[in-house]
């Protein structure tokens, strides 16, 4: 097996310069790089990480902690992710939650115990103070899930934006009796959300109406149920924000067997513009969310807490969100 000494002797240098080679030093010559690289590849020889590590005081590994992996949102979210993680030297360590705050807190430990040189939250299940103390060991990035009062950096989306251009949309179309549907937890995200909901109905002089508020939106099936439960209403709505593509697509198809016509009977809005919008039929009206962006911008910042050690500084950056019209609230050839 080569060593490092052997490196150094087929490239004609110091084992120093070798070391610092591996190590990304910055003070070493262009040649000098190429020769150890080309040493190195000639005699297989690959560093030891771990070694690497205890002097660097790095593990080059970030976790990334997500409610659901199988939500697709959250599923293009860790591929861009590991994509920029891979395009830095890290590896990114994915910690499903299930929204569970033990679950969280599990995880936040792996800063604590050095095992990870940072922690990106797509979600946030404790309350800040619960989380905070963390930033003794490490930085945190807050990704997609916000909370004011964190003094660190926020990647995130104009969520009442999102909800209220989604409204809008529907109300512009002549509905006034609008379902809304919303996770099983007030995050901030989903609050926004709502935020924007009621304010595109406030515009309309519509009132918000208690009983069309349908919780627990997250899967296809909860959108066969929600559709279910519309239908034991006296008074039914005739459009709906999802909040989600997935809870629009289970909608939709349990629409079909119970003879609901999209969107002539119920108009559906879905969120994230997932893959499913397009494959279901007819295909569902969307707000598209930028998660390349924002997945590539919150590892940037984080490569940028890791080298700076400023674990507490709030930064915000917000990206905007845009509605595609589609077939489940207006047929084709009619919305202008």
């Amino acid at each position: 097996m080569a060593t490092i000494e052997d490196v150094a002797r087929l490239a004609g240098l110091s084992r120093t310069t070798v070391s610092r080679v591996i190590n990304n030093h910055p003070y070493v010559s262009e040649k000098k790089r190429v020769l150890v690289m080309n040493a190195m590849s000639e005699l297989g020889y690959v560093p030891n990480s771990s070694a690497r590590s205890l002097r660097s005081q790095k593990t080059e590994m970030i976790a990334l902690l997500i409610p659901r992996v199988m939500n697709p949102f959250f599923s293009e979210l860790i591929e861009r992710m590991e994509m920029a993680a891979a395009e830095n030297g890290y590896q990114l360590i994915i910690c499903q939650t299930k929204y569970s705050k033990k679950k969280e807190l599990d995880y936040l430990n792996l800063l604590k115990t050095r095992q990870v040189d940072g922690i990106i939250l797509s979600s946030i299940q404790n309350d800040w103070n619960v989380i905070e103390p963390f930033l003794e060991y490490g930085p945190i990035v807050l990704c997609n899930e916000f909370e004011e009062g964190a003094q660190v950096p926020s990647v995130r989306l104009d969520q009442t934006y999102g909800g209220y251009i989604s409204t809008k949309h529907l109300l512009e179309l002549g509905h006034r009796k609008i379902a809304y549907c919303t996770g099983g937890y007030k995050s901030n995200v989903a609050q926004c959300r709502e935020a924007g909901f009621r304010k595109a109905l406030a515009e309309f002089n519509v009132p918000f109406q208690e009983e069309f508020t349908f919780g627990d939106a997250f899967t296809i099936e909860d959108g066969r149920r929600i559709l279910r439960d519309m239908l034991t209403l006296k008074e039914k709505p005739t459009a709906v924000f999802t909040g989600g593509d997935e809870v629009a697509a289970g909608i939709i198809t349990e629409a079909k067997r119970h003879g609901v016509k999209i969107p002539e009977d119920l108009a559906v809005v879905g969120f994230d513009n997932q893959a499913i919008t397009e494959l279901v039929e007819p295909s569902i009206t969307t707000v598209n969310q930028p998660i390349e962006d924002m997945a590539r911008k919150a590892f940037q910042v984080m490569m940028e807490k890791v080298r700076s050690k400023r674990f507490r500084h709030k930064e915000i950056y917000e990206y905007d969100l845009e509605l595609i019209v589609r077939e489940s609230t207006v047929k084709q050839g009619v919305y202008v």
